[in-house]
């Protein structure tokens, strides 16, 4: 090896260790104030000192945070059910069948995602408001598919666009109905595109606050970025950050636990289709 290849991959495990210290010192540093409590808050450390889980117990103790995690569960995994369910059959439609204006409809559908979310919020509120939806969970699960299921449409299209077309076309001769073909010869094929799309819509969900906020007013109704957003002392007026941290450990969690687990077959959705050979 020489030394200018040596050189050049120090730097890039260098700037691989920066991009990792960016990325986990903040969760890190989130986990260390958890663990503290009253003036240690405001003291910097970098190692913990002491381990001390009282926030941990105060977060459920004085805030219904295991009816908002919960009420995110619930709504999380709805909204990316619904939205892998719309998004296959409509991949399948806008990937397999020609029909006129196909083109502009998938263009639409792209557009759609490109609106802030407060551009539609008082759309949104009326059309709630009509259904009967207000401070109830179904309406979280058809605002957020505002957001997720664009994304997940134009990703499975583009991931069912690849897959060869003899496979169809040997299910069609078996004799196979539209929904056998996308069930049993797509589906086991686009489990990648599948995973990386829900997870994505997952984490979209879990995170979301603006719509949690507007659409529930009842505490157990809330979801956790609402119901972390929301918490402060009863009985004084300061803000009780080690509650927070410890709530945002909480919450965050399962994130990490869900890209670990699934992390290979993320890059295998995110890189399908770029070689075609």
């Amino acid at each position: 090896m020489t030394a200018g290849t040596a050189a050049k991959k120090g730097l890039f495990f260098l700037l691989v260790a920066a991009i990792v210290l960016y990325a986990v010192f903040p969760f890190y540093y989130a986990i260390l104030s958890s663990l503290k409590s009253g003036t240690e808050l405001f003291r910097v450390d970098y190692f913990p000192l002491a381990w001390n889980f009282d926030n941990y117990v105060s977060v459920f103790r004085d805030n219904p945070f295991a009816t908002n995690i919960w009420n995110s569960v619930l709504v999380a995994f709805s909204t990316v059910a619904l939205s892998l369910f719309v998004g296959l059959t409509a991949a399948y439609a806008l990937a397999r069948i020609r029909f006129r204006g196909r083109g502009l409809l998938l263009m639409a559908v792209l557009g759609v995602s490109m609106f802030p979310q407060v551009a539609v919020l008082s759309g949104m509120y009326q059309l709630i408001r009509f259904l009967g939806l207000y401070n109830r969970l179904p309406a979280l699960i058809l605002s957020y598919m505002i957001f997720t299921l664009p994304f997940t449409v134009w990703v499975l299209t583009t991931f069912m666009r690849d897959l060869p077309k003899e496979l169809e076309e040997a299910a069609i001769l078996d004799g196979a109905s539209p929904w056998r073909i996308l069930t049993r010869v797509f589906m086991p094929l686009m489990w990648p595109a599948l995973i990386t799309t829900g997870l994505l819509a997952f984490i979209a969900a879990w995170n979301e606050f603006l719509f949690a906020l507007t659409f529930t007013i009842d505490n157990n109704m809330r979801t956790v970025p609402v119901g972390i957003g929301l918490m402060s002392g009863a009985s004084s007026h300061e803000i009780p950050w080690g509650n927070i941290m410890a709530a945002s450990v909480i919450v965050t969690l399962p994130l990490v636990v869900l890209v670990l687990v699934f992390q290979r077959r993320i890059v295998s959705g995110l890189t399908a289709g770029a070689v075609k050979g």
